[in-house]
């Protein structure tokens, strides 16, 4: 078998099926990645959501049997929004991180791969394949680091010098004994804006991420969010993007080669209000395409209740009372009751009054005395409690 040959074959076929970048890894252990990795769990810092054997994340004999090669691939994404949207009063919107603007990334990189397989098997027959986006066993930031799509960022991600750090990274081990190529020298320098500007300080330092503290973490759990939290999470709905937005590399990146991945600014930037009674159908036929739907609705409301705070926007009271009093999540009454502090009105203020006499919930009743807390403490406001 001619392995250059096909090589060169399968990059130049890539083009045509709208892989933006392309690369080829020998399939040997990550062993700087697993020392990472180990050290992550020993710091508690990993999310939650990864795969939980470290040895199948940096050992690929362990997933797939006899590997030789790995091929990484890059695709890469909007940076902003063709058409706009304004947020403003009464109309206040929340904001999806670019990662999820358009159709699922999964979706579109398993496209790719299948494709890029099939044409494999029909070059060699015999040859095996797994492929695998996110959420397989290797960490595809490695992958791609070492197959020269572009260098591990302080930030965390990996940035090409064509993209910046907008690219979705997908994998394929394969049975082929591809020549590998070269990894990329790291260009991030002295530069530490993403470690500086991070919200809450989950960048510890350039390539140490705390994802308990990530925003773009905090945003996919379920519960009630940490008081820290909620002050740093503005109209984010789903994920942050500011150690991206601050990164020169980005500057002035913005591709449109995709149009699954073109975003609909209704859905990307969405209004806030309406999330708060969104039912389960109406949620999936508008966001479930999107990859920040994975975690259903509850999440992406109580963010909303947040950044309705984070706006102080008084017309929201009606619908955060009625949230607060007929909801049946706690976490959602919970969190409007604060929200509801924050805001601030005679209203508001009657309704905490009201609820914290009927509201059986410690969790919720909890919420509600932090919502009263915040007229005790507005030395400005004329109402008292």
């Amino acid at each position: 078998m001619d392995t250059a040959s096909l090589k060169q074959d399968i990059i130049e076929y890539s083009k045509t099926i709208g892989i933006d970048k392309i690369g080829f890894a020998a399939p040997s252990t990550f062993e700087e990645m697993k020392v990472r990795l180990y050290r992550q769990q020993e710091l508690q810092y990993q999310s939650g959501f990864e795969e939980k054997d470290i040895e199948k994340r940096t050992e690929p004999s362990l997933i797939f049997d006899r590997p030789k090669s790995i091929i990484s691939i890059a695709l890469a994404y909007p940076s902003k929004m063709k058409t706009k949207v304004v947020s403003k009063k009464g109309e206040r919107r929340g904001i999806f991180c670019r990662a999820s603007w358009g159709t699922d990334y999964h979706k579109v990189l398993r496209d790719r791969l299948k494709k890029l397989e099939e044409y494999i098997a029909s070059k060699v027959p015999e040859a095996r394949f797994k492929s695998m986006v996110d959420t397989g066993e290797l960490v595809d930031r490695a992958v791609a680091e070492r197959a020269g799509i572009g260098w591990s960022g302080k930030n965390c991600s990996i940035i090409t010098p064509e993209f910046g750090s907008y690219v979705y990274l997908g994998e394929m081990i394969t049975s082929i004994p591809f020549e590998p190529d070269t990894p990329m020298e790291d260009r991030c320098g002295s530069c530490n804006k993403c470690v500086e500007v991070c919200p809450t300080g989950a960048l510890v330092q350039g390539g140490q991420l705390d994802a308990q503290k990530c925003i773009a973490f905090v945003t996919q759990t379920k519960g009630f969010l940490a008081d820290e939290f909620r002050e740093k999470l503005g109209n984010r709905l789903y994920g942050c993007d500011t150690c991206q937005t601050v990164c020169p590399e980005n500057k002035g990146k913005d591709f449109h080669f995709h149009e699954e991945m073109e975003p609909d600014p209704e859905i990307a930037k969405p209004l806030l209000k309406p999330l708060l009674t969104i039912s389960n159908r109406d949620f999936k036929e508008t966001f479930g395409h999107v990859s920040g739907s994975w975690r259903g609705k509850k999440p992406i409301q109580r963010n909303a209740i947040i950044a309705l705070a984070h706006y102080k926007d008084d017309t929201a009271i009606p619908e955060l009372i009625k949230v607060m009093q007929d909801d049946p999540r706690p976490v959602l009454r919970g969190t409007a009751a604060w929200a509801l502090g924050k805001i601030g009105s005679s209203e508001a203020l009657d309704a905490l009054k009201h609820a914290s006499a009927v509201e059986k919930d410690e969790e919720v009743l909890k919420e509600i005395s932090k919502g009263l807390e915040f007229f005790k403490d507005n030395s400005e406001s004329n109402i008292t409690v």
